[in-house]
């Protein structure tokens, strides 16, 4: 797999992530550590929010809400890897540009 799918096919869920990860790790330049870092923060803030909003009962249309908001960064976070662009996602992109250090 090439360094632009390993970026594009990061943002296709956590399993998509885990595949991306572990099939390019030995190989990775700086735009598939970029994605990869980018699409496991949009994993992560999207489970945490979905487990806060879940835990309270009277807002199952948040859930939606952030379903969708979540699928849109995802895209654009795809657009931003087919493109060979390093581009932080809009909202959190700019936060995560420094954390899981481990990917490389």
């Amino acid at each position: 797999m090439n360094n632009k799918t390993i970026s594009i096919v990061s943002y296709i869920t956590i399993i998509g992530w885990l595949v991306a990860y572990l099939i390019g790790k030995d190989n990775l330049d700086a735009l598939s550590r970029y994605h990869l870092r980018q699409s496991l923060g949009l994993a992560i803030v999207g489970f945490i929010l979905n487990i806060i909003s879940i835990s309270i009962l009277f807002l199952g249309m948040v859930v939606n809400i952030i379903g969708i908001l979540l699928l849109i960064l995802m895209i654009i976070g795809i657009i931003n890897a087919a493109n060979g662009e390093m581009k932080p996602l809009p909202v959190i992109g700019k936060w995560l540009e420094d954390k899981f250090d481990f990917i490389g």
